[in-house]
């Protein structure tokens, strides 16, 4: 199998997990909204109101969809962008680490409070997700910046403006 594929498999596999974790967290930001934990048809109901606030769910929630979905996306593109082999497996691997510390990051939100990560500090919870969106930004730039300059380097050799 040719590094390519490879590539575009791992990504595709881990936006799948990524996008099930968000599903997940999904579950949560519901139980949160209805005050208990029920599913039908199973039967019975755990009355509990889950820690957190509407946002913090719904930004847990969906930031595993994005980044599940950012996932198949890279992997879609990868094949138009002129890398090196071992440049497509640091932009997939990079792309995985991203993809896996936002969305980790952003469930500690709703499950301890001043979790949001925004700021070095406060308490451990925020101090862990700090440090995992540091890691996913400075990563998802690079990444992002790579991709970039390979493509307009190369549209620019072919003769084509940007």
């Amino acid at each position: 199998m040719n590094s390519l594929v490879r590539c575009q498999r791992l990504l595709v596999g881990h936006g799948a997990l990524v996008l099930l974790f968000g599903f997940a967290l999904g579950f949560g930001f519901l139980f949160f909204l209805i005050g208990e934990i029920a599913l039908w048809p199973i039967p019975g109901r755990i009355v509990y109101q889950l820690p957190g606030t509407y946002d913090a769910w719904r930004m847990a929630h969906m930031e595993g969809v994005v980044n599940g979905f950012g996932l198949w996306i890279v992997a879609l593109v990868l094949p138009v962008v002129p890398l090196s082999e071992g440049l497509r497996v640091r932009i997939t691997w990079g792309m995985v680490i991203v993809a896996w510390t936002i969305v980790l990051a952003s469930a500690l939100d709703p499950l301890f409070p001043d979790a949001r990560g925004l700021a070095f500090g406060k308490n451990v919870p925020n101090t862990i997700a700090f440090f995992l969106f540091y890691v996913g930004i400075l990563t998802v730039i690079w990444v992002v910046a790579v991709i970039a300059v390979k493509s307009l380097a190369a549209a620019r050799a072919e003769g084509l403006q940007d």
